[in-house]
């Protein structure tokens, strides 16, 4: 029998489904911290979490776990890292949760417009204060949607029979399909600037973390809304607490930096405060643990891994392959710019790499989406399908002796018009990620990780120097730099890894400057 603790308040119907499967015993006790219980318990095979946090320090502490399970879909609160590293499979259940936060949305919404938390203990004292609790209706507002995956498109369903105007960012979600669901796409600037409503559905990651800075904030509308029931982390609390003193915006929260009992930093700034309620509806608590009950049966009865969000690189792969091909991703969507939406996407993989192509597709596919949730070959392509983009799996000409390398072309329409294309190739030389080519600039074998900005520009005297200085007024220091000339010698390229991030003002102060074609941060 396999030992599976459940340390926290999840439906009961994971437990009767284990223990009518026959081969687990189930430990479930929500009264017990889970690093406790499974102290308690080191023979466990196996652990189902909601919003618990599982450290290093834990699954180092149980030597026979195998599998811990997210019964929902953000996995932030697990070291999936260090699992992958004792050998520790870790699946979540994304879409179980996903109405029960859309309708918390809702609910944050009208209670706030309506004045609910606090008409309520004014009436029950038996005050009268109609006046003080004149509302807004929100019905021909605009409502701004950031981030589009499966919870931003119930949020606009469920908004729909308001009578408000949906505006959208995702930089991965065709307009075809934002369409279909009556959402304008715009740029996130735009959204913030137009909306009464923003509403974030991003996760926390290194890409989206103070992401909702101060440039987004100030430009929202006096005493227009900001709802976060995403990731604390996605929010700059110190350029809210600024802008809403100025501006009057109101705030309505459900997310922190720890799920527990304390003090909380945006108390001071919150006009509605929720103790992380999304995804605590009943409906949603049964999904959550019907799936993880189920994906944990499938994994051990059929070798089903496609719930697995830590995968381990398969046998005589290096698993740097894995990290090169999605920072390829990554820097080939920097290229083409917010504005553009990606529609195709074709890879290469030379060499010793050609039978792990369907393995290495995926981190590309999470490197261009940020809401990207799934693993398995089949579903990453029907994902991509999904956010309009099509893949093509070249068949790779290995005659051009790029040996391991690979190669990602990504190409987006700008407008109806003009279409846009990225293509980089990289490698890996004795475990150094390498990039060596970037679209017409090649031989580049520069070393990506860390912080890079990229500049490209018409070839000219003087411009390496002015970007140099640039960043040196603001601090940055380069540590590495490649600078070359495209084949006809009209453009060059400057690929700089610097020791900080570059802000947005500097990154566009530097553009303007030296009158650059593009320019963006990635980093890895």
């Amino acid at each position: 029998m396999k030992k599976v603790l459940i340390p926290t308040a999840l439906s009961p119907v994971a437990r009767d489904l284990l223990v009518a499967h026959g081969g687990y015993e189930v430990v479930q006790n929500q009264d017990v911290p889970a690093d406790e219980l499974l102290r308690a318990n080191p023979d466990a095979y196996a652990m189902i979490v909601r919003s618990e946090k599982v450290t290093a320090e834990m699954l180092d502490a149980a030597p026979n776990l195998k599998v811990v399970i997210r019964a929902g879909a953000g996995f932030n609160t697990i070291d999936i890292h260090h699992a992958r590293k004792n050998g520790v499979d870790v699946m979540n259940t994304p879409g179980a949760n996903s109405n029960a936060v859309a309708e918390e949305v809702v609910a944050l919404m009208l209670a706030d417009a309506r004045h609910v938390v606090a008409a309520d203990p004014s009436t029950r004292a038996g005050k009268w204060e109609k006046k003080k609790f004149m509302g807004r209706e929100i019905a021909g507002k605009t409502v701004g949607i950031v981030g589009l995956g499966h919870i931003g498109r119930l949020v606009a369903r469920r908004l729909s029979g308001f009578d408000v105007k949906f505006l959208g960012y995702d930089p991965f979600f065709s307009e075809e399909k934002a369409r279909a669901i009556g959402v304008e796409l715009v740029p996130l600037a735009e959204l913030f600037a137009k909306s009464d409503y923003v509403t974030l559905h991003l996760p926390e990651n290194d890409e989206t973390r103070g992401m909702i800075g101060e440039a987004l904030l100030s430009a929202m509308k006096p005493g227009a809304t900001l709802v976060n029931c995403a990731r604390a982390g996605i929010l700059d609390e110190d350029a809210l607490r600024r802008v809403k003193a100025e501006k009057a915006i109101r705030f309505l929260n459900d997310v922190y930096a720890k799920d527990a009992e304390g003090e909380k930093s945006v108390a001071d700034i919150a006009d509605i405060m929720l103790p992380h309620l999304g995804a605590s509806t009943k409906e949603a608590n049964t999904k959550a643990a019907e799936l993880a009950a189920k994906e944990l049966i499938d994994l051990d009865d059929s070798g089903i891994t496609s719930a697995v969000v830590n995968r381990e690189a398969p046998a005589g792969l290096d698993p740097s392959f894995g990290r090169l091909a999605n920072f390829l991703g990554r820097l080939a969507r920097a290229m083409l710019g917010d504005a553009v939406k990606p529609s195709l996407l074709e890879t290469s993989f030379y060499g010793t790499l050609k039978p792990y192509a369907e393995w290495l597709v995926t981190p590309v596919a999470a490197a261009l989406a940020a809401d990207y949730d799934t693993a398995s070959y089949k579903k990453t392509v029907a994902f991509l399908e999904e956010k309009g983009i099509r893949y093509n799996a070249r068949t790779p000409d290995d005659a051009k002796g790029y040996a391991n390398s690979i190669t990602i072309d990504l190409t987006g329409h700008l407008d109806a018009e003009h279409l846009v294309k990225a293509s980089v190739r990289g490698t890996v030389e004795e475990g150094n990620l390498l990039i060596a080519r970037i679209n017409d600039f090649d031989r580049l074998y520069l070393d990506p990780t860390g912080e890079n900005v990229v500049f490209v520009y018409d070839d000219r005297p003087g411009v390496l120097a002015q970007i140099a200085s640039a960043l040196a007024k603001d601090g940055v220091n380069i540590d590495d730099v490649r600078n070359p000339h495209d084949s006809r010698g009209k453009t060059s390229l400057a690929f700089l890894k610097v020791n900080k991030r570059v802000d947005d003002a500097t990154l566009k102060a530097i553009a303007e400057a030296i009158h650059a074609e593009s320019a963006f941060r990635v980093s890895l």
